[in-house]
């Protein structure tokens, strides 16, 4: 009996070195830490219980027999985060260079099944050379078949891919179907395609920094939601972001303790200038509405134009989308309204109320928008808004105009309150476009058209850019003063909070991709 202990114990003892001491060394000489060590870090101090420690491959070609590691390259297991149950699985590069085989994906599709049954979030820590390419086309069965896993498991619980290293060829396309991408620079890295590959192909030349690289993905390609400067930061922002959102679809994050009593300080009323074409920030707004010190941002630097982002309000986790008119006045455009719905869908998924800060002045005109399909993308902004059955409610703070208007939660597509400031102005287009079209005879024929079209900008300005129309329309529920602004939103979501919305019954829609 004590040899079969011995056994057992030289056996996990094996799998704790992963693919040896020399190869960890190399591993934190790059800047990474080991498999073991981010589930160390991520995980509650003692909680990880590991699943199939001693799992290995069953290739034999190519001298593969001769070769093998417990655990065959990647760690999985569950355990908790702050008390709440996570599943999780950490590719480990120390062994075959974290390539995915048949057993290495049958571990992980494993995991994801445990997380889709008991109800909680996966994260999958990506650090992977691709497919092991001794196993041939196994391997590659093996992603497809964690790909099928994610799209199952899409809306029923949370998915969050950390890369923490390479990620490259069909790899990178689990990361893409989960719900947050978290990056950490200059020691990761995805693509379709590498640079030898580019080279090639288009004679390219382009690093894999350039071409794929943490600070691409988080301002070019939007693929990537958050950068961590190290590992260690990477995975401490992955504890922040699972605090925000709940376990699963049928869930609720937990209420945190909050001062209710708090009014937004009066610099609230200075924010938003009187000058409707002086740019202002945004996050001001939100930081001085919002439980202090709780809103966490998420792609911030891509299409910096629109803010997507967590924040705690009396306690409980809420999503916010803000137009920013310190970014390209606040308009809509291509990339902003990707941003925008891909945020709003995941909010509505699980349960997590929306807060829409509006200052819109239109969609971006030109060429380059409509070439790139601003009619289809703008779409699914709207679309994702007119689909949420979550808690919807619009803060107006300056602009709303024309169809952004209506794309920007607006009542006429199911928004459940539409508070205006004072400062709210509410129109077709601003008053210079449109006191030129309306009043061009008069403009025309007047002796002096400067002073005839400055006049009759008044004019309009006076008649339309104000809340108080739409107010009477009912489209505004309640114009109200800056400062009433945090209890006005308060009451109103907890009001809301059994809010039952049913859409028509249908197999699924068809968002306009």
């Amino acid at each position: 009996m004590d040899n079969k202990r011995q056994l057992l114990l030289q056996k996990r003892e094996n799998a704790l070195e992963g693919g040896g001491k020399e190869r960890a060394e190399k591993q934190h000489k790059a800047g990474k830490l080991t498999a073991r060590e981010r589930i160390e870090i991520l995980l509650d101090n003692g909680s990880f219980e590991e699943i199939g420690m001693l799992v290995e491959h069953r290739a034999t070609n190519f001298g593969m027999d001769k070769q093998k590691f417990p655990g065959d390259g990647v760690i999985t297991g569950y355990g908790t985060i702050e008390g709440r149950l996570v599943f999780v699985f950490s590719q480990d590069f120390t062994v075959f260079g974290g390539s995915l085989s048949e057993a290495h994906a049958e571990k992980i599709v494993k995991i994801m099944d445990l997380a889709v049954e008991n109800g909680a979030p996966v994260i999958g820590i990506n650090d992977s050379g691709g497919a092991r390419i001794q196993e041939g086309v196994v391997s590659l069965g093996g992603y497809a078949d964690i790909f099928y896993r994610n799209t199952l498991a899409s809306g029923v619980i949370p998915q969050i891919s950390l890369i923490m290293g390479p990620c490259a060829g069909g790899a990178v396309y689990s990361p893409a179907i989960t719900d947050f991408i978290i990056m950490t620079d200059q020691t990761s890295y995805m693509f379709v395609t590498g640079p030898n590959v580019v080279k090639t192909v288009t004679n390219e030349d382009v690093t894999s920094e350039d071409l794929g690289g943490a600070y691409t993905h988080a301002t070019k390609s939007g693929v990537t939601h958050l950068i961590g400067n190290n590992d260690v930061d990477t995975i401490e922002k992955t504890k922040k972001l699972i605090s925000y959102i709940p376990q699963n679809w049928k869930s609720k994050t937990p209420r945190l303790p909050f001062l209710i009593e708090r009014e937004c300080r009066e610099i609230l009323c200075d924010i938003v200038p009187d000058n409707p074409n002086k740019p202002y920030d945004i996050r001001d707004v939100i930081n001085n509405v919002v439980d202090e010190q709780t809103f966490f941002e998420i792609h911030e630097n891509f299409a910096t134009n629109i803010v997507v982002g967590f924040a705690r309000l009396a306690g409980r986790s809420i999503g916010i989308v803000a137009n920013q008119p310190q970014s390209l006045a606040g308009v809509l455009d291509v990339d902003s309204s990707k941003k925008g719905a891909r945020f709003v869908r995941f909010c509505d998924s699980f349960n997590i109320p929306l807060l829409i800060f509006e200052d819109v002045p239109g969609f971006l005109p030109g060429t380059d928008q409509e070439w790139n399909a601003i009619i289809t993308n703008g779409a699914k902004l709207l679309y994702a808004f007119s689909e949420a059955t979550v808690p919807r409610i619009t803060v107006i703070t300056r602009k709303a105009y024309g169809g952004a208007y209506d794309v920007m939660n607006s009542k006429h597509i199911g928004a459940d309150f539409n508070f205006a400031l004072p400062s709210a102005e509410i129109a077709v287009m601003g008053a210079r476009g449109a006191s030129e079209i309306i009043f061009r005879k008069e403009i025309n024929e007047a002796e002096n058209p400067a002073e005839m079209l400055k006049s009759k900008e008044i004019e309009y300005r006076t008649l339309f850019e104000n809340p108080y129309i739409a107010a009477a329309r009912g489209y505004i529920d309640e114009v109200i003063l800056p400062k009433e602004t945090r209890m006005k939103l308060i009451k109103a979501f907890a009001m809301l909070e059994n809010k039952k919305a049913l859409l028509p019954p249908k197999k699924h829609g068809n968002i306009p991709l």
